[in-house]
């Protein structure tokens, strides 16, 4: 393909990367700790939770829905973790297992309501956050004080060749994620039911198993972005993942996946992590008030669809 077609057809996500390399720039001038392989570091730990999320989120949008829940159900996998592990004295790796299943059958449940239900993903994956969120406080009663073991820390805190785990793991899903929407009949479903649902059933393609698919996927997500930030925060807060599924949108649009469906890359979506969370770094070094972050969030979302639509 030439570069020039090459060029317009990844559009969104050529500015998305040039907005990042002008942030990191323009920090790197009014901050010298910014530029720093430590803070760098920590940089990649953020956005690697995100990013995760926004795999899954990205996976959604193409097939033309959308996840709401996604942040209360990365805290049901703490919780329920958190939970087995502390007050039943379970196995640490046990109950790591239990809480993804929980997760993933979550989403799973999305997919059946929004498929056979009819329910709108929109109003499906609103009451699944509200539900999520209610077994979160039932189950830990409020508890934040309950922590995890030190060997469990390691997912946060631990190196391999160098460079952080949780890194590493965000790295293997995103090629995972790219992979499977590239190269799987499963991922040209997806893209399929996203820019035409009618035109995708009439080629034979399976609405329900793909649609179902999408949302237990983003399950997974939710579930391994839980486990990622339990490790780092070494506690089960009931309010964790609170704004979450603000965060793995702005991430999805700003990497150029279309809110209408059918189209979007998992490059853009780490691009659009990336600069999230080299925002928010950037505004803590530079000691912006935080309550700040959610205002520039919300703005970057709406230019993103914005420059989205004037494109297409």
């Amino acid at each position: 393909m030439p570069f020039k077609s090459y060029l317009m057809e990844n559009k969104q996500q050529f500015l998305a990367l040039l907005g990042l390399i002008v942030v990191m720039i323009a920090l790197s001038f009014m901050s010298e700790y910014f530029m720093r392989p430590n803070n760098l570091f920590n940089i990649g730990k953020q956005a690697s939770i995100n990013l995760i999320i926004g795999l899954g989120m990205t996976i959604v949008i193409i097939s033309g829905g959308i996840d709401l829940s996604v942040g209360s159900l990365l805290a049901l996998t703490i919780s329920i973790m958190a939970v087995l592990n502390v007050v039943y004295d379970v196995n640490i790796v046990i109950a790591g297992i239990v809480a993804v299943v929980a997760t993933v059958g979550a989403g799973t449940i999305n997919g059946l309501i929004i498929q056979y239900g009819k329910v709108p993903a929109f109003i499906t994956t609103l009451g699944m956050m509200g539900v999520a969120r209610g077994v979160v406080l039932l189950i830990s009663r409020g508890n934040p004080s309950m922590s995890f073991p030190e060997e469990f820390l390691w997912i946060a805190d631990g190196l391999i060749f160098g460079i952080p785990v949780p890194i590493l793991l965000a790295a293997v899903a995103a090629l995972f994620v790219s992979l499977l929407l590239k190269y799987t009949r499963l991922g040209r479903g997806i893209y399929a039911i996203g820019g035409n649902e009618e035109a995708a059933r009439l080629s034979g393609i399976n609405i329900a198993y793909v649609r179902i698919m999408a949302y237990t996927l983003c399950g997974l997500s939710c579930a391994l972005g839980g486990i990622i930030f339990a490790a780092r925060v070494g506690a089960a807060p009931p309010s964790a993942g609170t704004g979450y599924e603000l965060n793995a949108i702005a991430a999805v649009i700003i990497g150029g996946t279309s809110l209408m469906g059918g189209q979007g890359k998992v490059s853009g979506t780490v691009i659009g992590a990336l600069l999230m969370a080299v925002i928010a770094n950037g505004l803590n070094i530079i000691e912006v008030d935080p309550y700040w972050q959610s205002i520039v969030i919300g703005s970057i979302i709406v230019v993103a669809v914005m420059l989205s639509n004037i494109r297409k």
